[in-house]
């Protein structure tokens, strides 16, 4: 058994978070704390084992406590983390890392001095569409990639799913970003897992319906790769329909994702994208998911601690060209 404390409970997937530490038989969650007590309380009778205390510093200096997640309003995440690094527990910390690349790489420098066991929520990698793309991007399948293409948007803002007690995600300077660098993030972690490095990038953000103010509601990045390839990225909350989100095109080979369908065609894969891909590897279990089997002790692919940073230093270039409208070099 080993034994959880809940650090924060600001985030949009802490119910689904507390339902499945709720469900498992070898995790236990003994402590939850939030600045919002009446929020912390309201998690904690969720889990039958947990109480709620006053000072995060509880958890840090209570020796019997082996992983905290951390799912705090973004702007709280570096002082968080650094407490729990330096109190050497693992930690699952809910996306985006940092709100820009200062405070995300004193966070990544933190845990790998450390040396503790770190994981963040970039549950796309797991699907088992992104599983096959990048093993066929690895495998030279589609030989020069020249494009790639990756989306995430949803209907957020067209139905007021800010308007509750999520509405600090829909607020710049607790999130760090509106919905190009909230949805976006995920699309970006895809776009570097595949491709490697950022060489320079460039975005627009724009806000449509300003229910929440200046807030931005939808975005285009651009992506030069190191490789000389093009990625381009979006993120939406004003979406009606997603029905298109990836697309790999390169010298020997094309792939696209239709309503969560993959099509691909090229010699080196035997098809000629007629027809929807149907022998795919299995999907992985969510990020959150593979975080708590580590604790555990099996062995999982976890995202690292300075991966998550430098998708926090992208996205505040992205943010920077927006403003600036120059292309810029993620520090």
């Amino acid at each position: 058994m080993k034994h959880i404390a809940l650090i924060g409970c600001a985030h949009i997937h802490t119910p689904n978070f507390v339902k499945k530490l709720a469900s498992r038989t070898d995790v236990r969650v003994d402590m939850v704390w939030d600045h919002d007590a009446e929020r912390a309380k309201k998690n904690a009778e969720q889990l039958p084992h947990s109480r709620v205390i006053a000072a995060m510093d509880e958890a840090f200096d209570d020796k019997s406590i082996d992983a905290v997640v951390i799912c705090s309003e973004t702007d709280r995440h570096s002082d968080l983390v650094v407490g729990a690094a330096e109190a050497k527990k693992y930690m699952f910390v809910e996306k985006p890392l940092g709100i820009g690349a200062k405070d995300a790489y004193r966070m990544a420098s933190a845990i790998e001095k450390a040396g503790v066991m770190f994981q963040t929520g970039y549950f796309m990698r797991g699907s088992s569409i992104h599983q096959f793309l990048r093993k066929a991007i690895a495998d030279g399948k589609f030989g020069k990639i020249t494009r790639i293409r990756h989306t995430n948007c949803h209907q957020g803002s067209l139905k007021g799913w800010f308007d509750t007690e999520w509405r600090w995600m829909a607020d710049i300077r607790q999130a760090g970003c509106g919905a190009f660098g909230d949805l976006g993030t995920h699309s970006l972690d895809i776009l570097l897992w595949l491709m490697g490095e950022a060489a320079s990038v460039t975005a627009n953000v724009h806000v449509a319906t300003s229910r929440y103010g200046n807030t931005d509601e939808y975005g285009e990045g651009l992506v030069e790769f190191k490789s000389g390839a093009v990625g381009s990225l979006a993120g939406g909350w004003v979406d009606i329909a997603h029905p298109v989100s990836v697309i790999v095109s390169g010298t020997e080979g094309h792939a696209y994702v239709a309503n969560g369908q993959l099509f691909v065609q090229g010699e080196r894969f035997g098809s000629d994208g007629k027809n929807p891909l149907t022998e795919l590897p299995p999907a992985l279990p969510h990020a959150f998911d593979l975080f708590l089997d580590a604790v555990t002790g099996a062995k999982c692919e976890l995202v690292g601690a300075r991966e998550a940073a430098y998708r926090s230093a992208v996205m505040e270039a992205m943010y920077d060209s927006a403003r600036t409208k120059k292309w810029v070099s993620p520090k």
